[in-house]
């Protein structure tokens, strides 16, 4: 017998899978990648927590559908920020139940516990989650708290054992944590922790992205992982990286909304971009900016260049003229 995971390499999806391995269950643990997870690629150690818990491992690419379908329309609407958590997880489950046929699965496994987050895991938004997903012939199994839900189709059928699941509820996580010390799990992600549309920061962005630019592609969501993002007075963004990580995620990224801003090349400063088809006026404050974040002089005038145009321009006297600019916390 084979079960497909929703995996997001947390500690109660590890334990679904552990208990489905107890019994017998071939697991494959899925990573639906949306887009919003961290700045870095975790998939090895993803890999490893999947493996870990007693599952093979796959990465499932729905960016640009999760957008388009999910994030910018969703039925149940957002949580405190920008996440759509219940349509979401339906989205999620409905990608999985979609998969069955090809992965050799009959059912679909969730970490997920009743009453352990306030929006997408009461009993009515379990519920809604199923109806999301399309799930009419109850396919769907928490191990977890399985007890306090109805038996599904995997139970009723025989396939899993219902005495061997559990009756977790509510948001405490001392059972969890008690398992995890009894089968080794000592690495795991913490709750909601890894989803950027969870937080006001990113939320921020985002829905500024979405009243100037647009978000028509994942690109439009990845390019948001990075760097200080400042809007300018005629509507033009700039993009400035803090770090050398921030700089080699908007080099990558390859936006095509947005051009580099390039600082002489002896000149060591930030990777910066602004909005293509930036009024004058924003050009020429995106290179002042540019260069402040750069190892420049304020007395002295530099030669900066926006897509072969070129600017004469000094850096302002203090970082601190970017404060009103910024959108967040950057």
């Amino acid at each position: 017998m084979k079960a497909l995971s929703l995996f997001s390499g947390g500690l109660d999806s590890m334990l679904a899978i552990r208990l489905m391995a107890m019994q017998g269950i071939e697991v494959t643990a899925l990573h639906m990648d949306i887009g919003f997870g961290s700045r870095g690629d975790k998939s090895e150690l993803l890999r490893k927590r999947a493996e870990l818990a007693g599952a093979k491992f796959k990465i499932i690419d729905i960016k640009n559908k999760y957008l388009q379908d999910v994030l910018l329309h969703p039925k149940y609407g957002y949580g405190k920020n920008f996440n759509p958590c219940v349509d979401c997880h339906g989205f999620m489950f409905k990608t999985a139940l979609l998969m069955l046929e090809d992965e050799g699965a009959s059912f679909i496994v969730t970490g997920e516990v009743l009453g352990q987050r306030p929006m997408s895991q009461r009993k009515e938004a379990l519920f809604n989650v199923s109806s999301l997903s399309g799930d009419e012939n109850g396919l769907i199994l928490r191990p977890l708290c399985a007890k306090h839900l109805e038996p599904t189709t995997p139970e009723l059928k025989g396939w899993v054992e219902r005495e061997k699941l559990l009756d977790i509820s509510g948001r405490g996580r001392t059972r969890q944590l008690a398992m995890a010390k009894e089968f080794g799990f000592d690495e795991f992600e913490s709750p909601g922790g890894g989803c950027l549309l969870t937080m006001q920061n990113f939320a921020s962005k985002m829905k500024d992205a979405l009243k100037f630019e647009g978000l028509d592609t994942y690109l439009d969501t990845q390019i948001l992982k990075f760097g200080r993002h400042l809007r300018l007075d005629d509507g033009a963004k700039v993009i400035i990286g803090r770090d050398e990580k921030d700089n080699e995620g908007l080099e990558r990224v390859q936006n095509p909304k947005f051009s580099h801003i390039a600082l002489p090349d002896d000149m060591v400063g930030a990777y910066s971009l602004i909005s293509k088809n930036a009024s004058k006026n924003d050009k020429l404050k995106a290179c002042k900016f540019a260069l402040t974040y750069a190892k420049t002089s304020p007395n002295l005038e530099y030669e900066v260049a926006i897509d072969g145009e070129k600017f004469i321009a000094s850096p302002f006297e203090s970082k601190s003229q970017a404060q009103k600019y910024l959108v967040g916390l950057g």
